[in-house]
């Protein structure tokens, strides 16, 4: 499920650099195991069919999509699990543009970038993201 999105090439001392997205667009990157649907382990694949969904995520993420902003799904799931899980999205009718599979698990993430990165830590309702000032870890200058 893929829709266009125009990237902006950026040059820096005459020499071409990774495309960046419009600013009105953002790239969400989405877990799956307790965030969309129940958190079920690797170790136990079997029960990703029956997962129960968080029907406040599916309404959520279509939204984002129908906005034109970019889902993907980045999930601890292993590739062997991406047929199922695949399965499992369409059938609840998940828009999305693409799955990352074997994510570190354990959370406990600090994800540096040469792109600007946002986090939400998901806690039990999936709603639309407001801005609110938070303390966050910078390199020293």
């Amino acid at each position: 499920m893929k829709n266009d999105i125009q990237l902006i090439d950026l040059m820096q001392d005459g020499k071409q650099l990774s495309p960046v997205l419009p600013k009105h667009i953002k790239n969400y990157l989405i877990d799956i195991d307790g965030t969309i649907c129940d958190d079920i382990p690797n170790e136990e694949p079997e029960r990703m069919t029956t997962a129960e969904l968080y029907p406040d995520a599916l309404v959520t993420i279509n939204d984002w999509f129908e906005q034109g902003h970019i889902i993907t799904f980045f999930t601890s799931r292993l590739e062997e699990h991406r047929a199922v899980t695949e399965e499992w999205l369409n059938k609840h009718g998940f828009k999305y543009h693409g799955m990352l599979m074997g994510k570190p698990r354990g959370g406990n993430y600090h994800w540096i970038d040469n792109h600007i990165v946002r986090a939400t830590r998901y806690t039990g309702k999936f709603t639309h993201l407001k801005d609110r000032v938070a303390n966050i870890q910078v390199f020293e200058e």
